[in-house]
């Protein structure tokens, strides 16, 4: 089992990567969200000079803001700062796109986007239509080095839909999710594995999978409505709570898309974003304020016991570490943690030393 990162994309926390190598983590992925935050491909810029072990890469990089060419370009110029360290996390768009009021990417075009990326990255010529006209391109003069595919730059792809899975199957390295039950995660990667053989690919061993949490250590005495567990995981379950919201509205508010650990709050949460300022083809914008990073104080009251249990990895060392080793027997190889932004450096310290010890 590998142990990751996610890291608050604030230029001015760049060091947070470095930190992170300091304690051990293998990985540390940056988010990608231009109306939230600082650029990804700096900050993984900043953090390829300044380390020397840790694997760096976007988590994850969205096709609907960076054309495909461009995408590859920025990717393998990381390359060329922290060579054979580098990878490429790819979704179709939840928050970067919704943050704009727009859709994530259509399944079908997210496939053909990871085509051409993982053309571009083997150094091959590819087929690429841009505005109705498709052209041969290939990258230039490769000795000069501006950037590097020497070195391979491994793709994981975030996908839960079927469509979405068999194309991480053709065109990925690797798979990355966000919560699911045991049944989900190894229906998922049987998705994945058709959508492989689809093309002629083989799933090896070292087929790359990532589950995507926040945790929270209990010592003797804590409970789940603490003000320390709530600051921790705070930002992680609203995230939950906003994404359920777009998708319950997007459909026509079905009662049986309102998750279970929100249902007692559901009408609470709704009457709030009915009274936001903005009207109501704005109202994105303070949907997702905060995403992931910091905790609304005003939507405190929704991160409650059943929503922290349903959303986070929260208990003891001893809990927290059977939990992960359910998941590694389920198929999943790294876990990457994203606790709130002001108490990232302690829960990565915390993990460090009480639970990845365990796995080591």
């Amino acid at each position: 089992m590998e142990f990751s990162v996610i890291i608050d994309p604030n230029i001015n926390d760049w060091d947070l990567v470095r930190y992170a190598e300091e304690l051990g983590y293998d990985r540390a992925w940056i988010p990608d969200s231009q109306m939230i935050w600082s650029d990804c491909y700096a900050i993984l810029a900043l953090a390829a000079a300044n380390t020397s072990r840790i694997k760096i890469g976007t988590g994850v990089s969205i096709p609907g803001t960076r054309i495909a060419p461009v995408t590859a370009h920025s990717i393998a110029t990381i390359n060329q700062l922290a060579p054979g360290r580098v990878f490429l996390g790819l979704g179709t768009g939840h928050t970067a796109m919704r943050v704009m009021g727009q859709n994530p990417m259509p399944v079908r075009e997210f496939r053909e986007y990871l085509r051409v990326v993982r053309a571009l990255l083997g150094g091959e010529a590819v087929d690429y239509t841009y505005r109705g006209r498709t052209q041969e391109i290939q990258f230039l003069h490769r000795e000069r080095y501006y950037l590097n595919l020497d070195n391979h730059i491994p793709i994981y792809v975030a996908a839960n839909g079927p469509k979405a899975c068999e194309a991480t199957g053709a065109y990925g390295d690797g798979w990355v999710t966000i919560g699911g039950d045991s049944d989900e995660v190894s229906s998922r990667l049987e998705q994945i594995q058709g959508g492989a053989q689809a093309v002629g690919r083989t799933i090896g061993d070292d087929f790359f999978t990532s589950f995507l949490t926040a945790p929270s250590i209990l010592r003797p005495g804590d409970k789940l409505t603490d003000d320390r567990v709530i600051d921790e995981i705070g930002s992680w379950v609203t995230t939950e709570l906003h994404f359920f919201y777009e998708i319950w509205k997007k459909a026509g508010e079905p009662e049986d898309l309102v998750p279970p650990h929100f249902a007692n709050l559901w009408q609470e949460y709704v009457s709030r974003v009915n009274n936001y300022s903005l009207p109501e083809n704005a109202r994105f914008r303070q949907i997702h304020l905060d995403h992931a990073t910091h905790l609304v104080p005003e939507e405190r009251k929704f991160v409650t016991p059943d929503a922290i249990a349903a959303s986070a990895l929260v208990g003891s060392p001893d809990e927290i570490i059977e939990k992960i080793k359910e998941k590694e027997r389920n198929g999943v190889k790294d876990i990457s943690i994203m606790p709130s932004a002001d108490t990232a450096r302690k829960v990565y310290r915390d993990f460090a030393e009480l639970v990845i010890p365990a796995f080591r």
